[in-house]
């Protein structure tokens, strides 16, 4: 996990090891229900109750099925597309891409984008990805695999910033 509160004495990821990283998510604060929760929890002299979810075979199990589920090649393409958007010299690219990024997410950005959609698709219980899929996951699984220049530090421009505005303008179809 990274803590961007806590940097003092850390160093940043270098861009290889931050495309290992499956998604990045954005975990707000604890409200004051689940701060109270949080403190009964770890402060008490309770034993919590421990036992085991999945072994695993299971999770084998679990992700051989969601490489089972079915992908269009209009979609994986969608997913391609929007890979190579990200790339500054890229003919896909946007004006925003081609003056705020250095770097655009590698091939293994386009693994993550079909895996994770393919996740979304079974928890709304479908055998399909669709367009709708992989643009849920852009973020989460994008966010961290752009870099930014200096240019776009400079104006406060995110990569959430940029990545919503690619999917908003890239066409679902060629």
């Amino acid at each position: 996990t990274q803590n961007p509160i806590e940097q003092e004495g850390t160093y940043p990821l270098p861009e290889a090891q931050l495309d290992r990283f499956f998604f990045k998510l954005h975990v707000g604060y604890s409200g004051r229900s689940q701060l109270m929760e949080i403190i009964d929890k770890t402060t008490s002299g309770k034993t919590p109750d421990v036992h085991r979810v999945l072994d695993t075979e299971k999770i084998i199990a679990y992700q051989n099925v969601v490489r089972e589920v079915e992908i269009s090649n209009e979609v994986q393409d969608y997913a391609v597309r929007i890979v190579l958007a990200t790339h500054p010299d890229e003919q896909l690219a946007t004006p925003q891409v081609k003056s705020f990024l250095r770097f655009g997410a590698s091939p293994r950005a386009a693994q993550t984008l079909v895996l994770a959609g393919k996740v979304n698709a079974l928890l709304e219980r479908r055998t399909e990805v669709s367009i709708e899929d992989i643009r849920k996951v852009v973020l989460p699984a994008l966010r961290h695999r752009c870099i930014l220049n200096f240019e776009a530090e400079a104006e406060a421009v995110s990569c959430d910033d940029i990545l919503t505005s690619l999917i908003e303008t890239l066409p679902t179809a060629t």
